[in-house]
């Protein structure tokens, strides 16, 4: 076997430990709690030796940090939010409606992945001032990432005239809330489907214009 093939076996071999790790992380943290889950409890679920993830990660909330970047990215490349394809090509579109339907997909897709792990995040965040660190931030990421949108929507055909910048950033980052998704979705038992609809519906009443509406 080539060094090569050698080299590209263990980072796959690497990648696949990570994955597991991760996976068994999410499976016990939301099933337990982050307080009553150890490093132990993970290996034990992941079929690792605790040390493996002492190495990989360097701490449980290192550990918790990885998973929710993961949760929201959808998988483990180094891809910001704002340069992922979907991202991308729904800001792209020609109209705002357009945009709005292909952008309101691309964020339940994440608030789909992200919600089993919100209260775990929030709960680990309340009892641990150095979990909540790890989230402190001057501006919030999620609403850099609306802000971007809110941009490429207001000068779309079919935009509201009269809505600024800052209200559509204001409306996408409130409407497409891992919250309010919690909250139709988890508490009143609304499907994805039924979800995705209303708040593709709601966005367009507030930030488009009736006229060419479709």
């Amino acid at each position: 076997m080539s060094d090569v093939k050698r080299t590209n076996k263990r980072a796959q071999k690497a990648k696949e430990t990570r994955r597991r790790i991760l996976g068994a992380a999410l499976e016990l943290f939301v099933q337990d709690g982050y307080g009553a889950t150890n490093l132990q409890d993970v290996a034990d679920k992941a079929g690792v030796a605790v040390q493996t993830i002492y190495f990989v990660f360097g701490n449980k909330r290192a550990l918790l940090k990885e998973l929710v970047d993961v949760t929201i990215a959808g998988d483990d490349e180094p891809v910001a939010t704002m340069d992922r394809p979907w991202y991308v090509a729904a800001l792209a579109a020609e109209t705002a409606q357009d945009m709005l339907r292909a952008y309101v997909e691309g964020a339940t897709s994440i608030l789909e992945r992200v919600a089993p792990i919100g209260r775990v995040l929030e709960a680990a965040a309340a009892s641990d001032p150095e979990v909540a660190a790890l989230w402190s931030y001057e501006v919030d990421p999620r609403y850099v990432v609306q802000q971007g949108a809110a941009k490429a929507l207001v000068g779309k055909p079919g935009a509201r005239a009269e809505v600024s910048v800052e209200e559509a950033a204001d409306v996408l980052y409130g409407l497409l809330s891992p919250e309010l998704y919690l909250l139709f979705v988890r508490e009143r038992g609304w499907t994805r489907e039924r979800w995705e609809r209303w708040v593709g519906e709601t966005l367009r009443a507030q930030l488009c214009s009736t006229r060419g509406d479709s």
